[in-house]
């Protein structure tokens, strides 16, 4: 699209620049870290497309499609466009510049709009309104219901709104951050002048507002715009039409120069708020060039940065209509099992501790449920008078309302030692993290906030028991956060152990978080960024070195060289690999001579594949399996705290090896990579590894499992 908008010159030069080298070559061992996040997104988009799936999961799948596309811009994109506007000639590993991946990235993200409201308009749309769930236009109203409309906006939506005019007296207002506004364009009739308005969509108010009956609703913006007579009283309205901005929201702070990390954090936060760059511009089809050319102007963008979309802007709304209690058009819900050995009995009792004392435990969500497992663990031990002291690390959870967040509250007041390393750090959950993390100060929790440089993302707890004379060490460490919201629909697993030698590990851990500490040899624990790296690549290479080298590797992403690298050397030396990637996969697997020993699968379903499990080895020399909370990537490698934990017990390497097979032998929700190609794996066998899943819990929850396993 060509509108007179104004390029940054600075991005103008950097172009130049990089095509006077253009004639490199492409690195055709990786594939780009950013287009191997849009194929997982289409991935994701292709869930929303079967019409075999409930509308209102469809529409849940478009709701998170548009979020991923959101965060992708205000951090990914952001990032390249910093690139580009600093001169910075850096290309990734793939070889591409940031110019050719912004471009790249464009033509993606048309196909992904486009395609996500076509299956809204032609299909899920439609179907709601079948279902007696309608999405209306203005138009479409009857005089009732616009009477009722005319009365509620008065009432509810006039008092909070502010146009803001643009003229010599009022400069171009702040657009916030995915904000959802109107662009109106009044004419005085008096001074026979054309001016612009802006109209901001109030954040707090639902996006869709039902109308009396409460089965059809009007979106809000569309509400607003009918009613501008009432905002701009004796002028004439001559047009009117939605935008929204993506901008910048990647944090930089300056943690060594800190006095005050919490402190400087929310001074980030709010000078962001105000400052960030636009990185992308959304506006509906029939916009003027009037105006397009005022908002490019006004906001600095070029052509490349705005996005016209022929349908509803900000399909993450979707969730307000997933939210309506029709359970006929959702998929069942899915209760979690517990596990019979750690069921709380009749009057409380509960055997916990008494268990891990015994066995070590694995526990895999949302299939068993988090509430009691990983909630009732940290319960029991804020109300145990024998726990002296709880450990505990937070990247995301639920906040101050949620069970561990209260528990660790209820332990300090009890007189417990209780430390809680709160990682203000976590993208996009920096505020809330901040919240909470001072309401666990004032309940006497010792907070702490990692370390500096690095993100803590590991997840991990330590309870410290006083039983008979001794202090033991009871463990969890998981794959994923410790979040009961997230817990029910992203796939994770824990371990619990008493087990002395990692409960030394993560003692050591935790001072070397809270403390001042070297520490860097650890007894079972890989430790990132101090070890875990080269003890993944000396695992890889142990394969390589072996005929029979194995290796299965179950993550969420695969970006780092270095480990596609020594993954590639194995598969030249005859290693048979199974890679499970979930999102981005930078590997290109059966190139001949370099990876033909290699095969890539990604499940998109109901659950997000969330947890990471990765086994070396073979059956005449045993197998070696690791669960934790790091991906393949530089990041997680480098630059974060994150731990990797051996699970040593035969019962629970065979319930991992069963969530590896049945993850390789799902024809359901699987895609396979072939070479830089997704594709859908056909369905034969119909083996739907959540529905698989679903069915073991329910197995392992009966009593009568337990029984045979004794």
């Amino acid at each position: 699209m060509a509108v007179g908008s104004r390029p940054r010159e600075r991005e103008k030069n950097q172009k130049k620049r990089e095509r006077k080298v253009s004639a490199r070559r492409v690195d055709r061992r990786f594939i780009n870290r950013e287009l191997s996040w849009m194929d997982f997104n289409s991935r994701v988009l292709a869930v929303a497309e079967d019409d075999h799936l409930s509308l209102l999961e469809r529409a849940k799948f478009l709701a998170i499609v548009s979020s991923n596309l959101d965060e992708f811009f205000q951090v990914r994109v952001a990032g390249l466009k910093e690139q580009l506007a600093a001169g910075v000639a850096t290309v990734a590993p793939d070889g591409m510049s940031p110019s050719e991946q912004l471009s790249n990235i464009r033509v993606r993200t048309e196909d992904l709009v486009a395609r996500m409201n076509d299956i809204y308009s032609r299909d899920v749309a439609p179907g709601l309104a079948a279902a007696d769930i309608r999405v209306i236009d203005s138009k479409d109203l009857t005089t009732d219901e616009t009477t009722w409309l005319g009365e509620m906006f008065q009432e509810q939506i006039f008092p909070v709104l502010t146009p803001l005019a643009v003229d010599p007296a009022h400069p171009f207002p702040y657009i916030s951050n995915l904000s959802l506004n109107l662009a109106v364009l009044v004419r005085d009739p008096v001074r026979r002048t054309t001016r612009f308005a802006r109209v901001k969509v109030p954040p707090l108010l639902s996006r869709f507002t039902a109308l009396p009956g409460g089965n059809r609703f009007i979106p809000l913006e569309q509400v607003i715009a009918s009613h501008l007579n009432v905002l701009f009283p004796g002028m004439k309205v001559v047009e009117q039409h939605p935008f929204r901005v993506t901008r910048n929201a990647d944090l930089d702070v300056e943690e060594d120069e800190a006095d005050d990390l919490l402190d400087a954090i929310e001074t980030e936060l709010r000078r962001n708020k105000r400052s960030a760059d636009v990185v992308r511009l959304e506006v509906d089809g029939g916009m003027s060039r009037e105006i397009l050319t005022l908002l490019t102007r006004e906001l600095e963008l070029s052509s490349d940065d705005v996005y016209v979309v022929d349908g509803l802007l900000d399909l993450n709304s979707l969730w307000a209509l997933y939210n309506l209690e029709r359970p006929d058009l959702k998929a069942e819900t899915w209760v979690g099992t517990t596990q019979p050995a750690i069921a709380e009995g009749p009057n409380g009792q509960h055997s916990f501790f008494r268990v891990l004392r015994d066995r070590d435990l694995l526990v895999h969500h949302p299939y068993e449920s988090f509430a009691a497992s990983v909630e009732a663990f940290i319960d029991r031990a804020a109300r145990d008078p024998n726990v002296l002291a709880i450990k505990q690390t937070l990247y995301r959870t639920s906040g101050p309302e949620g069970g561990i967040i209260r528990s660790l509250i209820r332990a300090a007041e009890a007189g417990k030692q209780v430390v809680a390393l709160v990682e203000l750090k976590a993208r996009f959950d920096e505020q809330a993290n901040i919240v909470w993390a001072k309401a666990l100060e004032q309940a006497g929790v010792h907070v702490v906030y990692g370390l500096v440089g690095l993100k803590t993302h590991a997840k991990i707890s330590l309870i410290v028991r006083q039983e008979e004379g001794a202090i033991r060490r009871y463990c969890h460490l998981a794959t994923g956060n410790y979040n009961p919201k997230t817990a029910t629909v992203y796939e994770d697993v824990g371990l619990f152990t008493a087990d002395q030698a990692i409960g030394e590990d993560v003692t050591e851990l935790f001072n070397y978080l809270t403390g001042y500490s070297r520490q860097r040899q650890w007894r079972r624990l890989m430790v990132a960024p101090v070890g875990l790296r080269d003890g993944i690549l000396a695992m890889i290479r142990r394969e390589a070195d072996n005929a029979d080298g194995r290796i299965v590797m179950k993550m969420n992403s695969l970006v780092d060289e270095g480990v596609i690298e020594a993954l590639y050397k194995a598969s030249q030396a005859g290693t048979r690999i199974d890679l499970i990637t979930r999102g981005i996969c930078c590997l290109r697997p059966g190139v001949e001579g370099l990876s033909e020993n290699i095969r890539v699968r990604s499940l998109v379903g109901r659950y997000l594949e969330h947890s990471r499990i990765y086994r070396f080895g073979s059956e005449k020399r045993g197998f070696d399996y690791l669960i934790g909370s790091a991906d393949m990537m530089p990041r997680n490698l480098d630059r974060r705290v994150e731990t990797l934990v051996p699970v040593l017990d035969p019962a629970l390497q065979q319930r991992l090896e069963e969530i590896l097979q049945t993850n390789l032998a799902d024809d359901v929700l699987s895609w396979v990579l072939e070479h830089d190609t997704w594709h859908k794996v056909p369905t034969v066998l119909g083996i739907d590894t959540h529905r698989v899943l679903q069915e073991m819990a329910l197995e392992r929850a009966h009593p009568a499992f337990l029984a045979s396993r004794a």
